[in-house]
């Protein structure tokens, strides 16, 4: 399977030596459970885009320091591009920046949370099983790294998991679009290094909150089994 993978931002210079950038944090997910997938890089953020939605078999979008309403010429480009998956019906994931760009171009509503900064380690409920949801789990706990959220969804929206944090945490649409809010391709070191180069803009409780739940377990290779499933399905 040829996975493109549109990348919305890069990982700081500073920790690229040691975490690497976006899409091979993807690979390195990806490929530990299955080491026969193949990948395209996009760069989305400087216009590089697919010629065709069939030029892979699906698609996946990274996270992003840019929001979907900033305004950017290559995010309205991208959102173009996402709805004509859709309309395709490829199969595209959507990680965090990428979760909030789907539901935004399918009609649905994304705002910067009143509920604050999301960091650390996220605890949610599965609330509804899908047959490519194996093996089963009734939790889905990940890092995650956001301000924007999902607070109204397009028509048609499955939601598959949330929180009261983030009601919407993991949705589908149709049989080839799914939404995760959190970031499965990123280790509890890269969420700490990352939240050390932010520190002014978390309140200090919550950043106290989000390094201790750092040393909770976390579901990013059974998200990866689930989402190559999804995209094979």
């Amino acid at each position: 399977m040829k996975i493109g993978i549109l990348q919305c931002d890069d990982v700081l210079d500073q920790l690229q030596p040691r975490h690497g950038n976006y899409p091979e944090m993807i690979r390195r997910l990806l490929l530990a459970v299955d080491d026969s997938l193949e990948f395209v890089v996009y760069r989305a953020l400087d216009h590089q885009l697919p010629e065709h939605p069939a030029a892979c078999d699906a698609y996946i979008t990274t996270g992003s320091r840019y929001g979907v309403n900033d305004g950017h010429d290559w995010v309205n480009r991208l959102a173009d591009f996402v709805a004509l998956l859709y309309r395709e019906r490829r199969k595209l994931v959507g990680i965090c920046f990428g979760h909030q760009l789907m539901a935004k171009a399918l009609g649905g509503e994304v705002v910067q949370s009143d509920k604050g900064w999301g960091i650390g380690v996220s605890f949610n409920q599965v609330d509804k099983t899908k047959p490519w949801m194996t093996p089963p789990s009734r939790a889905l706990d990940l890092v995650v790294s956001h301000q924007d959220q999902v607070i109204r969804l397009p028509a048609g929206a499955e939601v598959l998991a949330g929180s009261p944090f983030c009601p919407f945490y993991m949705v589908q649409y149709g049989e080839h679009f799914l939404g995760i809010q959190g970031h499965p391709e990123f280790s509890r070191p890269y969420s700490a290094d990352l939240m050390a180069t932010r520190l002014e803009r978390f309140p200090p409780h919550r950043y106290r909150e989000a390094r201790a739940s750092l040393g909770a377990e976390v579901d990013d290779l059974l998200l990866a089994r689930w989402m190559l499933a999804f995209m094979r399905s």
